[in-house]
């Protein structure tokens, strides 16, 4: 009984570890998601620049998968180049060894504090407060789950049960190796099994080299969710998790022989207060930094060799659009539904295009821009004309889900155009014309085009949730957007005013580009307004009332 209590005992605090880890990694996202998007994209220019990022980003999201997630969506969607996502994820997995290190410096006492701070904070309005105070909750929970986690490990100390346990792991390292690996893919997070590790090693009865090998194995586990989590994901994005296995798996490799010898090293060094764990920890991913960064573009380029891109075969037709459902209209309804997500999808690679074009200073990716605008033009007439011969037989409920589809879809025609006959003719100007913009004109304009990008796969979302919370953000999204656009404008005329000669060539073209991305925003954003506006959530006129002036 005595076992059962404690194995629930640590079973429980774990939970609350990564309980507390999930709520830091949802309070970031809800308030500095966006942001912290931004910054790993902006921030892949350079390796440099793009270690860094990754490092950041799986601080503030205390969640390396997280971070390999959004990279990949990034790799996928041309927005990052493959070498330099490596490069970021080796910073991830680093930013996850200084979390390990962070929480178990003795901080425990903070605990009741962030807790209280963060009740407080999550009660305000704004996005960016609530989320914080989310955050401080979840690093208070995971201060408390360290403190559970080494109560329950105390009566630990003198079982003979586990120091005969630990024994048997101890002359099979392979096995140790694999149980701290599995543990880390359960968990979907190494730094919940290396603070078991360290509450083990606490007992007395952890071997140095035995230390090691759990670490190593809570850090091949750690990088096998964003391999699953990535399984129907195209190519592109998977060879970025599948690369960053690959690259834990060879360090391990050849870690693990070692580490009778690397065990007793660290612990004579005694480099980190907190325990041998967390210095095992943090040496793995320094090394393996220093040995892969000078090859992370090389392993990049292999990967397609392991996960070759499929044959190119885009139809230019509806196809879900049938005939026979029409005496149907949940059914149709569902198959232009997904037209219109298609079509959706359509406009956001347009969009993609237009961005590769303006990072690379490449008319080649602008190539394309014009079939993708006459295959939106014509999918949208067709699925207007099969929406149009399903009205007579519809429910009132059907009606205005149709009225929904066809606003979506001809917004979204709405924002092609202006990709086509606005955007891309824009940085075809600028291409050609070989201009330049300054350095701080670069960055609001490319920090528009993320932010119209993530406007595009939020409004997808909603267009089939039909998510209230996500409507209200997206709502949210649009005024920062007409923000970003006022504040880039009032900057470049400042720059203007002091002559930078870089201003004054791309002028016109900086406030156009401005203008575009802000409509094409707008366009994409009207998808929310029926969902806030059947909850009573909007008003007729943004205009004040004259006794509120």
């Amino acid at each position: 009984m005595q076992s059962l209590a404690i194995l629930v005992a640590v079973g429980g605090a774990v939970a609350l570890l990564l309980f507390g880890l999930r709520l830091v990694r949802d309070g970031v996202t809800e308030g500095f998601g966006l942001h912290l998007k931004l910054a790993l994209s902006q921030g892949t220019r350079t390796s440099p620049r793009a270690f860094v990022s990754g490092l950041v980003a799986t601080l503030g999201l205390q969640s390396s998968t997280a971070t390999a997630l959004m990279s990949s969506d990034f790799v996928e969607r041309g927005m990052i180049r493959p070498g330099r996502a490596q490069v970021a994820l080796l910073g991830a997995n680093l930013g996850t060894a200084l979390t390990a290190w962070i929480v178990s410096a003795g901080i425990e006492a903070l605990s009741p504090l962030l807790l209280l701070l963060g009740y407080v904070l999550r009660r305000q309005a704004r996005a960016a407060v609530s989320g914080t105070g989310q955050a401080l909750i979840g690093i208070g929970l995971v201060l408390l789950s360290l403190t559970l986690l080494g109560q329950a490990t105390a009566p630990l100390r003198d079982s003979a049960e586990l120091l005969a346990f630990l024994g048997l792991l101890d002359n099979a390292w392979p096995v140790a190796f694999g149980v701290a690996a599995a543990l880390a893919v359960v968990f979907s997070s190494s730094l919940a099994v290396v603070m078991l590790v360290l509450s083990l090693g606490s007992t007395g009865g952890l071997a140095p080299a035995l230390a090691v090998v759990l670490v190593l194995g809570a850090n091949f586990g750690g990088a096998v969710p964003p391999v699953l989590a990535t399984l129907a994901a195209p190519p592109a994005a998977r060879r970025v998790t599948l690369g960053n296995l690959l690259v834990r798996g060879l360090g391990c490799l050849v870690a693990l022989p070692l580490a009778g010898q690397i065990g007793p090293w660290l612990e004579g060094l005694n480099l980190v207060p907190a325990g041998l764990p967390v210095a095992a920890h943090l040496t793995f991913n320094i090394a393996l930094a220093v040995v892969i960064w000078p090859v992370a573009g090389r392993i990049a380029s292999a990967l397609p060799l392991v996960l070759p891109d499929p044959p190119a075969h885009e139809g230019d037709g509806p196809r879900w659009l049938d005939e026979a459902a029409l005496d149907r209209p949940e059914v149709a309804l569902a198959g232009a539904s997904r037209e219109a997500l298609a079509l959706g999808d359509t406009v956001e690679r347009m969009m993609r295009l237009i961005m590769t074009a303006f990072r690379e200073n490449d008319p080649a990716p602008l190539a394309e821009i014009t079939r993708l605008e006459e295959r939106v033009d014509r999918l949208q007439q067709q699925v207007k004309l099969y929406l149009s011969r399903l009205g007579p037989g519809a429910s009132k409920r059907d009606k205005r889900r149709i009225i929904t589809v066809l606003d979506y879809i001809i917004n979204l025609e709405h924002a092609g155009d202006i990709i086509e006959k606005g955007l891309a003719v824009q940085v075809d100007r600028k291409i050609e014309l070989g201009l330049r913009f300054s350095e701080e004109g670069y960055r609001e304009l490319d920090s528009l085009f993320l932010m119209t990008l993530d406007t595009m796969q939020v409004a997808q979302t909603i267009f089939m949730s039909r998510d209230e919370r996500l409507a209200r953000q997206l709502i949210e999204t649009k005024v920062r957007i007409r923000q970003v656009e006022r504040q880039s404008a009032e900057r470049h005329f400042r720059r203007l005013r002091k002559g930078h000669p870089e201003s004054l060539q791309t002028s016109s073209l900086h406030l156009d580009m401005l203008r575009d991305l802000k409509r094409v925003g707008a366009h994409l954003v009207s998808v929310a307004y029926p969902i806030l506006d059947e909850e009573g959530l909007l008003v007729e006129s943004r205009l004040k009332d004259a006794d509120d002036t």
